[in-house]
């Protein structure tokens, strides 16, 4: 099961984060970058655009490209 998290929301009327809530945000931050990085990636070689397959084969089918395209762009 997959969980969906967010990060820590301050309000006007609540008190302002607190040095703990401001890392878990900082975490998040990385790890949505690095996300949105990869899925640009995919969107600009037009890999997702005729995936007709099961989710979960496409998670490793697409996991296998990101990973190959890093190698590739390192070298």
């Amino acid at each position: 099961c997959e969980t969906v998290r967010t990060p820590y929301k301050r309000h006007r009327t609540r008190p302002r984060l607190s040095p703990g809530q401001k890392a878990v945000n900082r975490a998040h931050a990385r790890i949505r970058c690095r996300v949105e990085q990869a899925v640009a990636e995919l969107k600009r070689w037009h890999v997702v655009d005729r995936f007709r397959c099961c989710p979960h084969r496409a998670h490793t089918i697409i996991a296998a490209i990101t990973v190959l395209n890093r190698i590739e762009t390192r070298r």
